[in-house]
Formats: structure tokens, C-alpha cells, sequence
């Protein structure tokens, strides 16, 4: 090969390259990113926990406790949606069907979390009345929309675990 053709294929090569990397700047201009920026330094936002709707069921003012039954353990971390923050003190409010199928005051509870937003609620497996077994949750904290969603617990499990991410009120 000749002085003239390497030199046109070096340039070539050279063309391709910009054109590469005017490409990767581009896509990144139209995307927001770029490669050679520094990431962005907005807090993360968490993924927020979807409201189950309320529940006929619900009867406020539940006993704090960490305990009503034995079989099943649900634990958890109250997060706010802002920044993934753990909530220290938040009343996570939790009520199930007994054994028996039945919602009563003995499988209500109210667990408060600790400094790094965690709870943990022991109780029985709840009893099904012709429903998959599951357990209602309600948090409510002062500067974050109140919360009521559904654990549902995967068959023959001894234990779950549910994270809860708080929408602010704006």
C-alpha cells in the first residue's frame, strides 16, 4: 500500500472517530446526560409505594405492639420519597384476619420505627375468609400523604418484607 492511501485511511479513520464522538455528545445533549458531564447532583428520588385504597375494615387508634400472634414475621423500612430518607417515629398501623378468617381487635397493632425507619410486626399467618392472606398497612406522618396499601403473603411463607415510600405533600 502506497504513502497516499495510508495517509487517506488514517484520515478516514480520523473522521469516523469525531463522527463517534459528535454522536455520543448529541445523544447525550438530547437525553440531558452527556458523558463528559459530571453526574447530576439532585438527591435520588425512591419509587413510591402504591396506595391500596382504604379498607372497610380499618378502625383507628390500633394498640402499639409488636406482637399479635405467632408463625409470620413482616419487617420493613419507612422511607420518604423525597430522598430515600429513613422516617424515625412513624405509626405504621397494621390489622389482619385472625385464624379464624375474621378481622378483630386482637390482630391490630401499631409499630412505631426506629431511628433508621425500620419496623417489625409478629403475627399469626393471617386466615384467608376466601382471600389470599394478606395484611393492610396505613402510615400517616406529618408532611407526607397518609399511606394504605396490602402486603400479600407468597403461600407458605414464614416471614416478608415490605418497604414503605412515603409521597410529600407538596
Amino acid at each position: 500500500m502506497g504513502a497516499d492511501c495510508a495517509t487517506a485511511l488514517r484520515a478516514r479513520g480520523a473522521l469516523w472517530t469525531t463522527v463517534g464522538l459528535l454522536l455520543v455528545v448529541a445523544v447525550g445533549a438530547l437525553s440531558g446526560r452527556s458523558s463528559f458531564a459530571a453526574a447530576p447532583t439532585a438527591p435520588a428520588k425512591c419509587a413510591l409505594t402504591p396506595s391500596g385504597g382504604s379498607d372497610p375494615f380499618y378502625k383507628p387508634n390500633a394498640p402499639v405492639r409488636s406482637s399479635v400472634g405467632s408463625g409470620f414475621v413482616l419487617t420493613g423500612v419507612v422511607r420518604s420519597g423525597i430522598d430515600c430518607a429513613p422516617i424515625r417515629g412513624a405509626r405504621v398501623e397494621l390489622w389482619l384476619r385472625g385464624p379464624d378468617g375474621r378481622y378483630d381487635d386482637a390482630h391490630r397493632a401499631t409499630v412505631i420505627t426506629d431511628a433508621e425507619g425500620r419496623y417489625r410486626l409478629q403475627s399469626n399467618v393471617p386466615g384467608g375468609g376466601g382471600f389470599q392472606p394478606h395484611i393492610h398497612l396505613r402510615v400517616a406522618v406529618t408532611g407526607f400523604r397518609t399511606l394504605e396499601t396490602i402486603y400479600m403473603l407468597p403461600p407458605g411463607s414464614g416471614g416478608g418484607a415490605l418497604d414503605l415510600i412515603l409521597e410529600p405533600e407538596l
